[in-house]
């Protein structure tokens, strides 16, 4: 639980810090459009129940505006169990928004859906919330995120790398 806050007011902080710092800049030639991310991800789970977490994605992004986005992010992600607790594979379908904060390059996101496990016997559905913080570029996009899963008895803190495109 402290460490959710911590990671919290650290989000926080960097979005109240980087919008201060954030200079207007117009560019009438851009495009509205899409763009898609395949990513993998690692995690260190939280809980007394499972040790870490890794997993693959797909992110579908559309450009509002040149620092806006609504991001759709699907996937697959394994918490692997500690002792005697069974492994645990879920899916997520998650629904976001990300704002570019400093520059063009630094971004806050913030999703929310569901994870819908898939292995063991697991008959859970979770609710996921996912605020983070990432770089990208045309192509690659770094990111740190804080997974809540609440019916999992686990959370996690994943580090992502992707590879994006326009569609």
């Amino acid at each position: 639980m402290e460490l959710k806050k911590h990671f919290l007011m650290a989000v926080i902080l960097l979005i109240t810090g980087a919008s201060h710092a954030q200079q207007a800049s117009e560019n009438t030639n851009y495009d509205q459009g899409f763009r898609l991310g395949f990513g993998l991800n690692a995690g260190a789970v939280t809980g007394d129940y499972f040790n870490f977490a890794l997993g693959g994605d797909a992110r579908l992004q559309y450009d509002l505006s040149q620092k806006t986005s609504l991001t759709l992010t699907t996937g697959y992600t394994h918490l692997f169990g500690k002792d005697e607790v069974k492994d645990l594979g879920f899916i997520p379908a998650k629904a976001g928004f990300k704002a570019f904060v400093w520059g063009d390059r630094f971004y806050v996101l913030g999703e929310a859906g569901a994870g819908f496990a898939v292995t063991n016997n697991y008959n859970e559905t979770t609710f996921l919330w996912s605020p983070g913080i990432g770089y990208a570029n045309s192509f690659i996009d770094l990111s740190l995120r804080y997974e809540g899963m609440n019916n999992f008895n686990a959370d996690q803190i994943a580090f992502r790398v992707a590879y994006g495109f326009k569609l």
